[in-house]
């Protein structure tokens, strides 16, 4: 196996995006909110407007795409009352292929998540994680996350009554 690599897609790469984010979909539908069917119908400019609003990190091994996950740093909190104080990106659709799990490839991806919400001086990384979704919130307790109280409704699509808890990770400098 080769190295691995991350990096930032540009928004002229969205189907590379609609690729990886579509695998992810077959692959793990559990541990998403959307549906496969929800994001094929979706529209050149559909990828776009995604590819604008959030930063989409993918690793690589040997020119394949492996993982995923997306950033987004905006003005204000994005999680909730609890959380208002706090400067937070918020991490989000992260995904490793099967035959790539276990090879720290999340934790390296959260790592280059963690160092571009630094740069746009945020304070803190949320990660909104399904409660049910149990590899999910292992692997973001491992990783450093700590749960807070906060809890929403799935956002979009998928099974309804979905619950995710709101999950923060200091960024120190």
């Amino acid at each position: 196996m080769g190295d691995l690599y991350i990096r930032a897609l540009s928004e002229d790469e969205w189907e590379t995006f609609r690729e990886v984010r579509l695998r992810a979909l077959r692959q793990d539908p559990s541990a998403f909110v959307a549906t496969v069917a929800e994001e094929e119908a979706m529209s050149e400019d559909d990828w776009r407007a995604r590819m604008q609003r959030s930063a989409r990190l993918v690793a690589s091994v040997d020119d394949e795409i492996i993982g995923v996950v997306s950033l987004r740093v905006e003005p204000g909190d994005p999680t909730g009352a609890e959380l208002d104080d706090l400067r937070a990106a918020e991490v989000f659709g992260l995904w490793v292929a099967p035959e790539h799990r276990g090879r720290g490839t999340p934790a390296r991806l959260i790592d280059a998540a963690a160092n571009r919400a630094r740069a746009f001086e945020s304070t803190h990384l949320v990660y909104w994680v399904g409660v049910d979704n149990a590899p999910g919130v292992a692997f973001a307790s491992g990783y450093g996350f700590r749960p807070t109280d906060s809890r929403r409704e799935a956002r979009t699509g998928g099974e309804e009554g979905g619950t995710e808890a709101a999950m923060v990770f200091p960024l120190a400098r």
